[in-house]
């Protein structure tokens, strides 16, 4: 399921696209903006994993949205002007729509879309900015993530020989839609566990393999929020 937002300073082209949207099979629009601005601020926030920008917009274009979420976020980008074209792909996105858009050439777009967001969803690796520069860490090495108590913006990473390294200004959303949902779970606001760490877990509480001072294990409680989706891994 593509499930996109839109950013395109034109209401006409916002209603136009999410007319053309609504006829496509497994698309769903989330949310449109037309204001980059206000698009950069709630992004983060939306459960999306396609964005579909203009170029051309006054005070901040398209590329320049697309530098600070391409990270993120796979990218489709709409414009009438051929000339962006290799300035486009340059980031790395999905692909390049030139105006008037016509149904048959968006679901193209779409379908590029789908296979690389499969493609990511089967990764075994994050890719990402760290403490040490930007990093490739296999999700297998990974056993527990918490938000960091320097910044709340970073992430601390925990691996199976006991290093820690710091992901830069990454929420959990977005890492989560990085880890196998199979191997990982989120246990309460600022942790998220690796289910081959868990040793003992009850409806309150999970008792980790990871060691902490002394002969301790970590021990981690479990967000109200989290219980159910935590019951249903383990099919209870």
């Amino acid at each position: 399921m593509i499930k996109c937002v839109i950013l395109d300073d034109e209401l006409l082209a916002i209603s136009y696209l999410k007319l053309l949207c609504e006829q496509i099979d497994e698309v769903e629009v989330v949310k449109a903006f037309n204001d980059p601005k206000i698009f950069l601020k709630e992004i983060d926030t939306l459960d999306c994993n396609l964005c579909i920008l203009d170029i051309e917009m006054p005070g901040m274009t398209g590329l320049q949205v697309a530098e600070l979420i391409s990270g993120s976020k796979k990218i489709i980008f709409t414009t009438a002007y051929k000339e962006y074209a290799a300035e486009a792909f340059d980031l790395n996105v999905v692909d390049y729509v030139r105006k008037p858009i016509k149904k048959e050439r968006l679901i193209q777009a779409f379908e590029k879309a789908k296979e690389q967001i499969s493609t990511v969803q089967k990764k075994t690796f994050i890719e990402w900015n760290t403490n040490i520069g930007k990093t490739i860490i296999p999700t297998e090495q990974i056993v527990y993530i918490k938000t960091s108590e320097i910044d709340s913006r970073d992430k601390d990473i925990t691996l199976n020989d006991g290093t820690i390294i710091v992901l830069k200004n990454l929420n959990f959303k977005n890492l989560l839609e990085m880890l196998p949902a199979r191997d990982f779970a989120q246990v309460n606001k600022k942790e998220i566990i690796a289910l081959s760490s868990i040793k003992v877990f009850t409806t309150n509480e999970i008792i980790t393999t990871i060691h902490t001072e002394g002969e301790n294990f970590l021990k981690l409680q479990i967000g109200d929020t989290y219980k159910n989706s935590l019951m249903e891994l383990f099919g209870k």
